[in-house]
């Protein structure tokens, strides 16, 4: 077997996959890569089932050694590793890799061929931070393997989108409570805030009135875009509490989860609204970008 031994953590670096999915009800959200298309991209490239568990660092990457040749990619941002991104690469034995503070956005994954062997919770590998339903952030020292998820050849480099901006540009659909709000959240300027965290991204801004009144707590999606009292909105991320009882909005589209994913902190952001049609056009033209690889 194969193995992957961390010589640095890094600062936050976990192993995910597209997350654990009909576990709502009893409150555990799906978690997963931030950064689900960078994810899905990389296993394409290496030909593994596109929800292979992967790496996924944050802000500052990890280092590692691999005990045998291995075929990776590195998708999502530029953590300065110094080998090409969005492409299958070849490492040797005995060959190490060193990831360093992102350079653009906030999370960067290593897809190895064949995928992490991890163990399942949930019918998921992915870490859940918050909780640590399905383990914990990676140490140095910790000793991965390498699994048998590898269901194709190896693809070649993606012809990848512009990525990551300093001032990001959030679409959104109406959310279970827009009638409630005059369209204050859109179009101002909202800036990510240091406390934003996988549970929720926090955003400062000019203040949206909150109706006054009290609301029956409800179910929560990802992307959601939450009005406490304060009056600064917040976008529940992949952590997300399932229920909640602040109005919505607003939610962010599919297409644009992976903004979500590598927003970084003091990053601006502004959102647009867009019609369901919109949204499902983006969304289709996103996933045949993907099936092209």
């Amino acid at each position: 077997m194969n193995w992957l031994r961390i010589l640095s953590a890094g600062m936050l670096t976990t192993v995910q996959d597209l997350g654990r999915f009909g576990w709502a009800h009893h409150g555990v959200s799906a978690s997963g890569a931030a950064d689900p298309l960078a994810l899905r991209a990389g296993n394409l490239l290496v030909g593994n089932a596109e929800n292979a568990a992967a790496l996924e660092m944050t802000l500052v990457g990890a280092e590692f050694a691999f005990e045998q040749d291995a075929i990776i990619a590195l998708t999502g941002s530029d953590f300065g590793a110094g080998l090409p991104l969005w492409r299958p690469v070849e490492i040797a034995a005995r060959q190490s890799l060193r990831c360093g503070a992102s350079q653009s956005g906030a999370r960067a994954y290593l897809c190895i061929r064949g995928g992490i062997a991890a163990p399942k919770s949930m019918g998921s590998a992915s870490v859940h931070v918050m909780t640590g339903v399905g383990g914990r952030p990676l140490r140095k020292g910790d000793v991965l393997a390498v699994g048998n998820d590898a269901v194709r050849r190896p693809r070649s480099a993606a012809n990848f989108p512009q990525r990551w901006q300093p001032r990001t540009l959030l679409r959104a659909t109406p959310g279970p409570q827009a009638a409630w709000f005059a369209g204050e959240l859109f179009g101002a300027d909202y800036c990510v805030a240091e406390e934003s965290n996988r549970m929720g991204l926090r955003l400062r801004g000019p203040s949206i009135p909150s109706p006054a009144g009290q609301m029956i707590t409800e179910g929560v999606a990802l992307g959601a875009v939450q009005v406490p009292p304060d009056g600064q909105p917040i976008v529940l991320f992949v952590e997300h509490q399932t229920t909640g009882g602040y109005p919505k909005p607003a939610n962010v589209i599919s297409a644009d989860f992976w903004k979500l994913g590598q927003l970084r902190p003091r990053d601006t952001v502004r959102f647009e609204s867009v019609t369901i049609e919109q949204a499902l056009d983006l969304l289709r033209e996103q996933e045949e970008w993907l099936y092209s690889l």
